[in-house]
């Protein structure tokens, strides 16, 4: 009687895991006490921002069951980042917000997103990953053996280097110029004159500081929290060549370790990280370029009105900001007086950088040059800071 008993509460508290999509003892047994989630960068990034956010909610919303750990400097693989995604199929790494860039030499069809001048405002990037293409993309990773969750974002790429401004494709003559291990990348470069080398992030600061590399290029809250500024990257410019998206996955294996409940957490967690994600990198590449001029910087239109260089003098816009931590305030008085002062028909009689390199007008992409000791070039489609 007894033992029927036993059998009976067993019964009815396994039945009620089940109902509340807990798992069973037995289930708990195959869940790690830990797992490692892979990062190129850490928290200090809109990058890893996003997967600490990730790790935070499936904490708490799992009361504990599920703890990821952040990884960044892709360490798990020796820093390079490259093999992330085969790692992550081996079972090397259990989760990662990883780069369609990174991943694109195993799933060609993440090029997709290198395209030179594909996007060219946020509307198009999120046509394209929260659309039917974004659908067959992960469809297509399914495929390949990982478990794709949510879109981030890195951010529009930007190029820099320490030995002049690029206006041109000619000013790319003979730079040394970092990129990942895409070969779409080292073709465009290749292309545009550059002389460009294929190394891992971890490498690439040092590299800068010795100069040994002249330039890179990345989205600019990158350079922001990595201040490159401080490793001879003195000329920044702003082309918004490529973007960036991001992608939430996890490893099968792992995936099918877990309740569907579970499953169900994870995966909304990545969704709701994944946009918190987003609106961080694009609010951090809107006022970098901003952020840097209001710390001394000198601003104006190549080719165009001179407006920024105006603003030179009016310190009080800048008072009190001198990080990103502190309130944006100032740069939306900043924005104000631009739109105030620019002309309704400013337009450049001469080219911008994007159109050099795209075709398209210059009445569309207007340029700003801004030199903060370092010296910025371009603006972009639409969601200029000015």
């Amino acid at each position: 009687m007894k033992l029927r008993r036993h059998v009976l509460a067993w019964t009815a508290a396994a039945s009620a895991a089940l109902a509340l999509g807990l798992p069973t003892a037995a289930q708990a047994q195959n869940y790690k006490s830990e797992y490692r989630v892979s990062l190129v960068v850490g928290t200090a990034f809109p990058w890893g921002k996003g997967a600490e956010i990730w790790a935070n909610k499936v904490r708490e919303r799992t009361n504990g069951r599920i703890n990821f750990k952040l990884y960044p400097g892709v360490s798990l693989i020796q820093g390079d980042q490259t093999r992330e995604f085969s790692a992550l199929r081996q079972g090397v790494i259990d989760l990662a917000v990883g780069s369609t860039i990174n991943w694109s030499p195993q799933v060609k069809q993440l090029n997709l997103f290198s395209l030179p001048f594909l996007m060219p405002d946020y509307a198009a990037i999120d046509a394209l990953t929260q659309g039917e293409v974004g659908k067959e993309i992960f469809k297509t990773l399914d495929k390949a053996g990982v478990v794709p969750l949510a879109w981030g974002e890195n951010g529009y790429r930007e190029l820099t280097n320490s030995k002049h401004p690029v206006r041109t494709p000619e000013d790319l003559k003979g730079l040394k110029i970092r990129v990942v291990g895409s070969p779409l990348f080292i073709d465009t470069f290749t292309a545009l004159g550059a002389n460009p080398t294929q190394m891992s992030w971890a490498d690439a600061q040092p590299a800068f500081a010795s100069g040994a590399v002249d330039g890179q290029e990345n989205p600019m809250s990158i350079f922001t929290a990595a201040k490159l500024q401080n490793v001879g990257q003195k000329n920044v410019t702003m082309w918004g060549y490529v973007a960036d998206p991001l992608i939430f996955v996890v490893n099968k294996d792992i995936w099918n370790s877990w309740t569907p409940a579970d499953r169900e957490i994870v995966r909304q967690a990545a969704i709701e990280a994944g946009k918190d994600e987003i609106a961080i990198a694009r609010k951090g590449h809107e006022y970098a370029a901003v952020l840097r001029f209001l710390n001394g910087g000198i601003a104006q239109r190549n080719g165009c009105l001179d407006v920024a260089r105006r603003l030179i003098g009016r310190r009080r816009i800048a008072a009190g900001l001198r990080n990103e931590e502190r309130s944006f305030a100032p740069i939306r008085r900043w924005r104000r007086h631009i739109r105030r002062s620019r002309p309704a028909k400013n337009r450049c009689e001469r080219g911008d950088i994007g159109a050099r390199f795209s075709g398209q007008s210059a009445a569309r992409r207007q340029m700003l040059v801004i030199a903060t000791g370092t010296s910025i070039v371009g603006g972009k489609h639409g969601r200029n800071i000015a």
